[in-house]
């Protein structure tokens, strides 16, 4: 019932970067959250989601943006089971340089990604009540709902194919990280914010 959503990934040396370009419903309200910084519990407010999954090991990554400029990144292993959570993220978001529009670019770090990342998905979620509205890339198919079902963004079953090398090329090499390895590491990602007036 409106314009898509658009999430456009790009290179870059250090991450992927992820821009989201979508109407701004306003709705709810910003998060009590500080601009900037992680906020969990975003998916109650309006945001963007993408997941990244290694379907093997069943370990994947979530992102959260949201246009007033919280974030949420997840590691988890498993369906639903995060084991890190509100990780830094360098994040910019603008509702008001364009009208009833917002834009979003996030860097999302490669030692953030599970290693053999194939499957990802999207999701855009906005609006109170009986309003509320959940959007998929890849919804779940409407004869495979059950009654009083409930959103559940976790079904990896209906994720799709994804190569990270599809976006920085066939020769590259995904880094290794430390968070998926088990062994100690210190996160070096600054977290930043930009708001656009």
């Amino acid at each position: 019932m409106h314009d898509p959503v658009t999430i456009t990934f790009k290179p870059h040396q250090d991450g992927l970067q992820l821009e989201v370009n979508a109407l701004f419903f306003d709705d709810p309200h910003s998060p009590p959250g500080e601009p900037g910084k992680p906020f969990n519990g975003l998916w109650d407010y309006e945001v963007v989601e993408s997941f990244f999954l290694n379907s093997q090991t069943t370990q994947y990554l979530e992102v959260e943006l949201c246009p007033y400029g919280q974030h949420l990144v997840l590691l988890l292993s498993g369906v639903g089971n995060a084991f890190k959570k509100e990780l830094p993220l360098e994040f910019s978001a603008d509702f008001k340089s364009v009208w009833g529009k917002w834009h979003g670019t996030a860097l999302i770090p490669w030692s953030y990604f599970p290693p053999g990342v194939d499957m990802m998905n999207s999701y855009a979620i906005h609006g109170s009540g009986i309003g509320r509205v959940y959007e998929s890339l890849y919804p779940i198919p409407p004869e495979e709902i059950s009654e009083g079902q409930g959103p559940n963004f976790h079904r990896l079953e209906y994720f799709k194919a994804f190569n990270l090398k599809w976006i920085m090329g066939e020769k590259w090499e995904q880094p290794s990280s430390c968070l998926w390895d088990s062994i100690p590491c210190n996160i070096s990602v600054s977290s930043q914010y930009k708001q656009i007036n």
